[in-house]
């Protein structure tokens, strides 16, 4: 059975001037697949990711996502993704429904998929007694499951996530990783980048840049038979740093 391609990458690049950021990836993502995209800061990641969300305009080469040209269908491509970024990416000044009604206005739909959205949102969250208070007020780890969860308002086919558990406690990271799982069983691709190579583990491929080429990209498990290494961050050490 053939898989289906949600991401399809051919000789892609981003050259400022003289520096090329990315310099000639290839590869492909599939549907339902766990995708984590590493590298260290500087190996270019931010920025493929950048062109693959249609906001960055690739200098060369080719992106397909969720079936559209990056270079000619960049509308159609940002309606089509969920996007989660580095930073909460929520207004701390709305309450929670303000969020949630103003991203589904965002993603075009109806009132009445909004008000259905948010009743179901809230309550796969728990979050009932605490829809009409302020973003700001809730604890980091709620704000990000909640960012996330606001990102598949309009059932994406595919939901960018950069960084997504950075700076919460190990016990929330591992409930975020929970919904990853559980989205990613209803068919949802999920794209993640990660400082944590622990949560490399948990992906399905890992992909890993290196001054702005991919250096290695297969399973977790595979990886570390490569490289005879007990861990993806062994793995790591050895590809963008260089150690024995």
């Amino acid at each position: 059975m053939t898989q289906e391609k949600i991401i399809e990458v051919k000789n892609l690049s981003k050259v400022f001037g003289d520096f090329k950021a990315v310099n000639n990836i290839t590869f492909e993502v599939y549907k339902g697949e766990i995708f984590g995209f590493l590298g260290a800061n500087g190996a270019g990641k931010t920025t493929a990711m950048k062109m693959l969300i249609g906001i960055s305009k690739p200098s060369s080469g080719e992106a397909i996502v969720a079936g559209f040209n990056v270079k000619t269908n960049t509308e159609m491509v940002k309606k089509s993704i969920g996007y989660m970024s580095q930073k909460f990416s929520m207004y701390d000044d709305l309450t929670i429904r303000e969020n949630i009604t103003f991203f589904g206005g965002i993603y075009g739909l109806s009132k009445a998929k909004i008000k259905e959205k948010t009743k179901q949102l809230v309550q796969e969250l728990q979050l009932e007694e605490m829809i009409d208070k302020l973003v700001r007020d809730l604890p980091l780890g709620w704000r990000q499951k909640l960012s996330f969860s606001v990102a598949l308002l309009h059932e994406p086919k595919i939901v960018f996530l950069d960084e997504p558990t950075g700076g919460v406690d190990p016990i929330t990271r591992r409930q975020f990783w929970e919904l990853i799982y559980e989205q990613a069983n209803k068919g949802t691709t999920l794209f993640i980048t990660t400082h944590y190579m622990d949560e490399a583990e948990y992906c399905d491929r890992v992909s890993i840049m290196v001054e702005g080429q991919i250096e290695a990209l297969d399973t977790p498990k595979n990886l570390k038979e490569k490289y005879k290494v007990a861990s993806m961050n062994d793995v790591f050490l050895k590809l963008a740093r260089n150690i024995e």
